[in-house]
């Protein structure tokens, strides 16, 4: 068992100890009760509770004893949302500092305190605030930067983000952004490989139209990678707020979402990027509910209990995946193990995209057909002058010319002297007057 599923498993014994009835019965696990206040205006607007049934989940458990590390921009020092929750950060894009909750980017500083607030933020001790979908979870925030934003080159950047969340405890990593393009870097193959071999859950939005992705783009696009589209409040494909394509795995709300800034303001912002966090905190609820689960038993638990969408394409649509994503559904199923991850298998993709690998093929059976050899070719003639005939023209040519020119020419002798005569015979005699004797 590895140290992180020790951890898990400490945390969910602690939560269940209490109930264990005698004879082997199935405890019932009854979590300390943290406050939550849904009439307050803040926590009100978190439909996405109750549409994804994540306060049913909470009956279960919250997230305790999980780790969600956050590649973004950094998750910002805010005591009340992430005091307690952050327990450990990096940089890695050379302008940060090495905690990484610096904010970094003019635009997108405080996009990544955004997405950890919705994945795990802790809310007000009265029960009032935004509140996270595991807020009992720990978060790692390794800081990365967009655009002009960073000296290291983006590709760069996440592979190393990536190797440091899976060294530093991660049981789930979050990355909300995309590069546009269906592609990816060669260091993402090892990076990503590297976290699935650890058996950690990578979730990954999908892209938004409104900021000019039509299409989902890396690293949404890498096999093993849990895909997530938007869906507005009312369950329907986000139009701006989302994407499409082929990979998508779960969708999961991006629009009307809430998040805490860097400086603890609470906003309003749509994306897949916030549709990324909420599923990455339902993926910490399971770990923390079934400790010893391994990371594609997530990914199956959440894309087999998926709420379905009416006219979907089934099993699995370019817009909503597998359906809309169900937290109590995905904590409480009775869901049998895999042996394979339902979304892909990225070594195999290697062997076959990156180094051509093949099956090796079968020698074949049929016995070779023997083949006469061919009679050997005339032997070449002595060259001769070409001003001569060679035996070859007088018997095609010389001979066969001549035995049709004579012919010709006898008969059109004899043709001519015909006609000579017959023009003789019609001219008349002559006759000659008297006067002129």
């Amino acid at each position: 068992m590895t140290a992180r599923r020790t951890l898990r498993s400490a945390a969910a014994l602690a939560v269940v100890a209490a109930s264990v009835l005698l004879l082997g019965a199935t405890p019932t696990p009854t979590p300390p009760p943290v406050p939550d206040d849904p009439s307050d205006p803040v926590r009100a607007s978190e439909y996405w509770l109750d549409g994804a049934r994540i306060r049913e989940a909470w009956q279960t458990t919250r997230g305790e004893g999980v780790t969600i590390a956050v590649i973004d921009t950094g998750i910002g020092k805010v005591p009340q949302t992430f005091g307690d929750a952050v327990v450990g950060g990096t940089d890695v894009s050379g302008a940060g500092r090495a905690d990484g909750r610096t904010p970094l980017g003019a635009v997108d500083g405080d996009h990544g305190s955004w997405v950890a607030s919705l994945a795990a933020g802790r809310g007000a001790p009265d029960g009032t605030g935004m509140i996270g979908v595991a807020p009992e979870a720990n978060l790692l925030s390794i800081s990365v930067g967009f655009g002009a934003a960073a000296a290291v080159p983006f590709t760069e950047q996440v592979a190393k983000g990536m190797r440091w969340a899976v060294d530093h405890g991660a049981d789930i990593i979050n990355l909300s952004f995309t590069t546009n393009t269906l592609d990816w870097d060669e260091s993402w193959d090892d990076a990503f490989l590297y976290a699935f071999e650890h058996d950690v859950v990578v979730v990954v939005a999908a892209g938004n139209r409104g900021s000019g992705t039509n299409i989902i783009g890396a690293p949404a696009t890498i096999p093993g990678v849990l895909t997530v589209g938007g869906v507005d409040q009312t369950g329907t494909a986000s139009v701006e707020a989302s994407t499409q394509g082929i990979t998508i795995g779960i969708s999961a709300p991006s629009e009307g979402l809430l998040g805490v800034s860097a400086d603890g303001e609470v906003v309003r912002w749509r994306g897949t990027s916030g549709a990324a966090p909420i599923v990455a905190g339902i993926a910490a609820l399971i770990r923390s509910a079934h400790p010893d689960i391994a990371a594609i038993d997530v990914i199956n638990r959440i894309i087999k209990t998926a709420m379905p969408v009416a006219d979907a394409t089934r099993p699995q649509d370019p817009l909503y995946g597998y359906g809309l994503v169900d937290a109590e559904a995905a904590i409480s199923a009775s869901i049998p193990t895999v042996t394979e991850n339902p979304m892909g298998d990225l070594a195999e993709w290697i062997r076959v995209y990156r180094r051509a690998e093949t099956e090796p093929q079968p020698e074949p059976t049929v016995t070779p057909v023997a083949i006469p050899p061919l009679p050997a070719a005339d032997a070449p003639t002595e060259p001769g002058s070409p001003l001569l005939p060679s035996p070859d023209s007088l018997r095609y040519g010389t001979l066969p010319l001549i035995a049709l020119t004579v012919p010709g020419i006898l008969i059109a002798l004899g043709v001519t002297a015909a006609a000579r005569r017959i023009r003789s015979a019609r001219v008349p005699v002559r006759q000659i007057p008297d006067s002129e004797e």
